[in-house]
């Protein structure tokens, strides 16, 4: 069974999101705090972490540094209250593959749980180590080097970029990059794929003002050039 670990101070909010995971199927475990819901990431090795940041004590971003820092690279999908955009942009900087700003829909959120769990890569893809420029990407290892020095992605991070490799040069919308690597089934956009590609461009560009690589098309998308 599916297991999702629930990070969120509010016990009622946390009550009604296990009562709707478990309907869907899914084995819901509970954190009320930071401390706790690292311990127990590592002790129940969840498949999918949702966390809230504005909690006591260790705070969500302090949570969610501490998983990557310790190499778990368990899906996060974070839960704010905060509508700022750069508490958004800080918490996919830190490794979140995507956020929910409170309040949100049910269904909605439930959308987002199964496109994050949501697996399965082509098998030609885990075959061959991918290249443009001085980059390298390893699929059966999840790993990048730049110019030989291995370069921490976020999951989400690390599948947009392969996406972009896999449209071999040509223009991937931005819903398209949604639908591929976020598993959205509707029409919805977000900034989360311009958040990722800044953050893309920040990792592996020269200069990430001035991408070679990993480029804009205007009012259409991006593309990758080799």
């Amino acid at each position: 069974m599916t297991r999702v670990l629930v990070i969120e101070d509010n016990r009622d909010l946390a009550f009604g999101l296990r009562n709707n995971l478990e309907i869907e199927g899914y084995e819901v475990d509970v954190a009320h705090d930071g401390t706790d819901g690292l311990e127990r990431c590592a002790a129940r090795r969840p498949d999918l972490v949702l966390l809230d940041l504005m909690l006591p004590g260790t705070d969500g971003f302090r949570v969610l540094r501490a998983l990557r820092q310790r190499g778990e690279s368990v899906p996060v999908l974070i839960l704010t209250a905060r509508d700022a955009e750069a508490d958004k942009v800080r918490g996919l900087k830190l490794g979140a593959d995507d956020y929910v700003t409170k309040p949100f829909g049910v269904l909605e959120l439930l959308a987002r749980v199964e496109a994050l769990l949501r697996r399965g890569r082509p098998a030609a893809r885990e075959r061959a180590v991918l290249r443009f420029g001085n980059v390298e990407l390893d699929p059966a290892t999840r790993s990048v080097r730049r110019a030989g020095e291995l370069i921490g992605l976020a999951p989400k991070e690390f599948e947009l970029l392969v996406a972009l490799w896999e449209g071999q040069g040509a223009i991937v919308s931005r819903l398209e990059l949604m639908r591929q690597v976020w598993g959205y089934q509707t029409d919805i956009l977000s900034r989360t794929v311009d958040t990722h590609i800044a953050e893309l461009r920040r990792k592996l560009e020269r200069d990430p003002a001035r991408p070679c690589h990993i480029l804009t098309v205007r009012k259409a998308g991006y593309r990758l050039e080799r």
